[in-house]
């Protein structure tokens, strides 16, 4: 399947493409990972990429958009490929339907999470990290907390909430979203491709999105 997933931070995009890579085999992508591991690479375009963010600057759309066309053409993308936070504006969109066009792939869907804003502030301020860059193990203090508190069930270093993850950081975040990145879903609807799911559910939110993929 080839999916982009929409949605606010906290709506369980990563998740949700966490699930679908174990229907069909197909590969999770995100910005930042494609960006690390061009860097990682040392690809040229990597190193452009890590001048920029070295620097705390927004790596460029252009740069960002050869990463991608690189990635997309690995063979693990075969089978498909879940979007998950790309794009975030509409030049971002309009250079990826562009890029998709060359390559010859045509998208089965693009699926908005929805979720209220009370929801994801109560996710997301609830949930605690290992600070171990190695782990980075996620809890949540009431749905998922660690068997003693504070500490990481499995490699027992502490678990902190992040800066960007206290309610001032996330009302920020949802603003900048709805902003920058909400838009999107106009541009998507008139394409024809906008699937909107709001199941309290992953499992039903899968199961209207493999129905669209499948249907």
């Amino acid at each position: 399947m080839r999916v982009i997933l929409l949605g606010a931070p906290g709506a369980g995009k990563g998740t949700i493409a966490k699930l679908l890579t174990q229907v069909d085999g197909s590969v999770q992508i995100s910005t930042g990972d494609i960006l690390r591991g061009a860097v990682q690479a040392g690809t040229e375009l990597g190193k452009q990429a890590e001048a920029f963010m070295k620097a705390g600057d927004l790596v460029p759309d252009a740069l960002i958009m050869g990463i991608m066309e690189t990635r997309l053409q690995e063979p693990d993308c075969a089978k498909g490929f879940l979007l998950d936070g790309f794009p975030r504006t509409i030049p971002q969109a309009e250079a990826l339907k562009t890029l998709l066009n060359k390559l010859g792939i045509q998208l089965d869907v693009v699926a908005n999470i929805e979720v209220p804003r009370e929801e994801i502030l109560n996710r997301l301020t609830t949930r605690r990290t290992c600070v171990n860059p190695q782990c980075q193990a996620i809890y949540n203090v009431r749905s998922q907390p660690p068997k003693v508190e504070g500490v990481c069930d499995k490699c027992g270093n502490p678990i902190v909430q992040r800066d960007d993850e206290t309610a001032e950081a996330i009302s920020h975040r949802l603003d900048t979203y709805n902003q920058k990145t909400a838009p999107l879903i106009d541009f998507y609807r008139q394409e024809g491709m906008l699937l909107t799911v709001d199941s309290p559910s992953s499992e039903g939110i899968i199961n209207a999105i493999l129905e669209r993929v499948n249907g």
